[in-house]
């Protein structure tokens, strides 16, 4: 019987290594959303050498943007963005201590090795449920990038975040490849 594992970040290695391929993780704390251009704009920051919006060391960064909220709602829908977006970015942004991902579908060859080599995962949630995920969320405020709209990031406080291992730091997948 799989038992669903619960993170709170920031993560640790050995909070990574613990988790295999095909595991259930239950994430409760700090996720911050980031897609391609967010990404892009962390690229370069890192390269400049410049201080980053947050912390990257054990973090987890969500793959999404969310709509605007509803009255009484501290955020709109909040599903997951297509992680092969990211792949150009990826590798980079682990390097640098991000301990995981989450968003949904396939991994390149790049990204799955930057996970192997710096104990790193890749979480996948279910595409079509934002208005579902963002139930999960108790706060969200833009911290950096706002002139992206719903692409800037965004730290969001979220209580048992449900998400698979897609891709673990052993260099084992959820896919049938």
């Amino acid at each position: 019987m799989n038992r669903t594992k619960k993170l709170q970040p920031p993560l640790t290695e050995a909070d990574v290594r613990s988790l295999e391929a095909g595991g259930q993780v239950s994430v409760t704390g700090a996720v911050y959303t980031a897609r391609d251009m967010a990404h892009k704009r962390l690229c370069e920051l890192i390269d400049a050498g410049r201080e980053l919006p947050f912390e990257l060391e054990g973090a987890i960064i969500y793959f999404a943007g969310s709509t605007p909220a509803r009255p009484g709602r501290v955020i709109g829908a909040a599903g997951p963005t297509t992680s092969s977006r990211m792949d150009a970015f990826s590798p980079k942004v682990i390097a640098s201590g991000l301990r995981a991902m989450i968003g949904k579908g396939y991994r390149g060859a790049e990204v799955r090795e930057a996970l192997k080599e710096h104990g790193a995962v890749h979480l996948s949630t279910i595409g079509g449920a934002g208005a579902l995920l963002s139930k999960h969320v108790v706060s969200a405020e833009v911290i950096a990038f706002e002139d992206l709209g719903a692409g800037a990031i965004q730290k969001l406080n979220v209580v048992d975040f449900l998400a698979i291992v897609a891709y673990d730091c052993h260099g084992k997948s959820a896919y049938k490849e």
